[in-house]
């Protein structure tokens, strides 16, 4: 098992350091530069539009999710292991300096978001429920027209999320339940203790379709995410005399100026690259498919909300438990990956005690991402085929995924997440470069709509020449057709009786 532990960790190294990193921070400053630093300039707009309604249907109902279900839908995904065990293995591996270049790292990748997700929206289908489903997987086939690449896509999606990330989640909060018990009996029984009650509940969840998960996800994310936050505060507040430290240690290890437990400049920057892209999942491919899934006006205002995203995991969250970690004068040398820094560092702090309540929080946190994570393999799932028993027969082995996850060993996991996240990211950032000039286009679109003092409303017609965009037909399906839906004119829509 050693030997295949090591073998995937340097496959997975190799495509990181020699392939995907280079394209990763090339794109985000393309794509910085041709909107003009639109994912900065535009967070004024972006707070606007995550609190518009989704547009109504003929009938009176909401069209799909609203722009907050469905930021909520991804954050579900981006705020969980990523940000509090994925951030300490980021500075056991590549020391404080790490954090400093998961920050920069965001405030550029946030312009691949904001190309993805609009991307997502441009090419997203309408199901017989009148929901909302797309993503890579649809932009590629559509916008492409190459459905074996689409395909490729979908499948190592279907590898990374609902199977590789679920197993890390899942094997996340086992261990996060054994360190807290303190009691070595506990590695006999917590994987099948934690594995048999996730499995249940993640099966009640999916079971019951997009609209129970973003109902679930809506609920609890916000409250838990918070409750993560206050408890950071506290811990850095009550170390707040190490507050220089971290930050010095934070710069220095960034330049090569220090070096904690090892760890080369090369290796630094490039944690920092993976570690932020795995807790972001920015350009990465997986949120598109929940801003798909999204009613908005205009593909631009999801691609802002999927960008403040970015900003809110890493930024925010992601910063959280760096100093968490780093307040707490840790021993890099050789430290574990996963979840030890941080528990760690909240039970010198606060007391043993807080090892039960990150135990509940991440218990919370990995639920939410288990849905999110299936979610994004369902959409990719249902791409493959619409036949009911494959879709069935997924959910069943993503609920085996979740048990098996709680059993198997860290390192490996760790590793498998690595390698089949960098092939999926490094196809979706062929592909939305090769479709960046469509996506420009719907940014000119909509900036000019502002300057006109608009709200964004967007029709195929606005950008000639577009092929197989399925939605966007007339402004009175983007607008809606519930009591007081305006056109874009301003002029009430009523609908024909």
């Amino acid at each position: 098992m050693t030997s295949i532990t090591s073998g995937v960790a340097t496959a997975s190294d190799n495509l990181w350091n020699w392939g995907l990193t280079p394209i990763v921070i090339a794109l985000a400053l393309y794509f910085t530069l041709r909107t003009g630093f639109g994912q900065l300039t535009s967070v004024p707009q972006m707070f606007r539009t995550i609190t518009q309604p989704a547009p109504r249907t003929a009938d009176d109902k909401p069209q799909s999710i609203s722009s907050f279900q469905a930021f909520t839908l991804s954050a579900a995904s981006r705020v969980g292991v990523g940000n509090i065990a994925g951030v300490g293995t980021a500075i056991a591996i590549g020391g404080p300096g790490a954090v400093f270049w998961m920050w920069i790292m965001a405030l550029f990748v946030g312009a691949s978001s904001l190309i993805e997700s609009s991307l997502a929206q441009l090419y997203k289908i309408k199901d017989p429920d009148r929901s909302f489903r797309g993503g890579p997987a649809y932009y590629i086939q559509q916008g492409l027209r190459s459905r074996p690449f689409a395909i490729a896509f979908a499948v190592a999606l279907v590898l990374t999320f609902p199977f590789a990330f679920n197993s890390l989640q899942a094997n996340t909060l086992t261990d996060a339940v054994v360190l807290a018990t303190k009691n070595p009996a506990a590695l006999t029984w917590a994987p099948f203790v934690v594995g048999a009650v996730l499995a249940t509940l993640v099966g009640f969840s999916i079971f019951g379709g997009l609209h129970r998960i973003a109902n679930i996800s809506q609920t609890v994310m916000p409250a838990v995410a918070i409750a993560y936050l206050i408890l950071g505060i506290v811990v850095v507040v009550m170390n707040y005399e190490q507050i220089p430290w971290a930050f010095s240690a934070i710069f220095e290890s960034a330049f090569g100026i220090r070096q904690f437990g090892g760890a080369a400049i090369g290796t630094v920057i490039v944690q920092g690259v993976r570690r932020g892209m795995f807790s972001n999942e920015a350009g990465l491919g997986s949120v598109p498919n929940a801003a798909a899934a999204a009613a908005v006006t205009h593909p631009v205002k999801q691609g802002l909300v999927q960008t403040l995203g970015v900003y809110f995991d890493t930024w925010l969250v992601c910063s959280i438990t760096a100093f968490i970690v780093l307040v707490s004068s840790p021993d890099l040398t050789n430290a574990p990956r996963g979840i030890y820094l941080t528990q760690h560092a909240l039970a010198t702090t606060l007391g043993s005690w807080t090892s039960v309540l990150l135990v509940v929080i991440i218990a919370l946190l990995v639920f939410t991402s288990l849905l999110g994570n299936y979610y994004y393999g369902e959409a990719n799932i249902r791409f493959i085929s619409d036949n009911p028993r494959v879709l069935t027969g997924f959910r069943v082995l993503v609920i085996a995924t979740v048990f098996l996850g709680c059993l198997a060993e860290v390192d490996l996991i760790w590793s498998l997440a690595d390698g089949v996240m960098g092939i999926m990211a490094l196809i979706n950032m062929i592909a939305i470069a090769l479709l960046s000039p469509i996506a420009f286009k719907l940014w000119k679109d909509y900036k000019s709509q502002l300057r006109e003092g608009k709200d964004p409303v967007f029709t195929v017609d606005r950008i000639p020449g577009l092929h197989n965009v399925e939605c966007w037909q007339s402004e009175q399906e983007v607008v809606g057709w519930g009591p007081g839906a305006e056109d874009a004119s301003g002029d009430e829509v009523r609908q024909d009786l």
